[in-house]
């Protein structure tokens, strides 16, 4: 009789990753952070408004994340108790920020960035490139604008399209309150970009390819060192 194909990393649930990491196996670490590397970026960015901050918040939750795994009793989903500790981490450095004074920031450098799109593929006409890079940085700086509570659920139910139920978990809400949180946010981005929310929202706040890598192995590092 043939043997049957192990399944890979990739598509294993939550709980079978966990268990793999428990027992110290880096590819279980690397399958877990690359699962929701965008997810928790996108969420540490939300709060902290600023990529190399948010970069940072996340790679510190992964490591306090991992070094207490052994806590995680599933009472809610992993990927819940993952996106609470980013939070907390992101929100500890925004309390902190505020206590500081301001530092300025390198505007040059953020704004040369290039943003990915859903296609995965270059884009061949630098016009339409150009163009909805423009659309986004828009849709980054007008969602960076919402007030926090408006903001964190926006991220949640529009960016990374978490369900009522999942958005009022993470946040800690009734469902009634996400809702109308929403329809606040809504408005007030309507009033800056008018018919620019919808599927062009999805991609705001990129974290993929060498990004994700990068981050990934910084905190493998940091875990499995001398």
């Amino acid at each position: 009789m043939a043997q049957q194909a192990e399944i890979p990393l990739a598509e294993r649930n939550d709980q079978e990753l966990v268990t793999l990491a428990l027992a110290r196996d880096p590819a279980a670490f690397r399958a877990i952070m690359r699962r929701y590397n965008r997810r928790l970026f996108r969420i540490a960015r939300g709060i902290l408004r600023d990529d190399a901050m948010a970069e940072d918040a996340l790679q510190e939750a992964y490591l306090r994340a991992f070094r207490h795994l052994a806590n995680f009793e599933g009472a809610s989903a992993f990927s819940t108790w993952l996106t609470r500790i980013v939070m907390n981490e992101a929100l500890g450095r925004l309390r902190k920020a505020n206590r500081t004074p301001e530092v300025s920031v390198d505007t040059a450098t953020i704004e040369s960035r290039v943003l990915d799109f859903p296609t995965g593929s270059p884009i061949d006409n630098p016009e339409t490139s150009m163009a909805q890079r423009q659309i986004l940085k828009l849709v980054e700086e007008a969602t960076d604008k919402l007030p926090e509570e408006f903001r964190l659920v926006f991220i949640a139910r529009v960016i990374e399209e978490m369900s009522v139920e999942e958005t009022a978990e993470l946040l800690a809400l009734k469902p009634e309150t996400v809702r109308s949180r929403l329809h606040r946010a809504r408005a007030l981005l309507r009033r800056e970009l008018d018919q620019l929310i919808g599927p062009i929202a999805l991609d705001a706040f990129p974290f993929a390819g060498w990004k994700c890598d990068r981050l990934t192995e910084k905190v493998m590092g940091e875990l499995m060192g001398p």
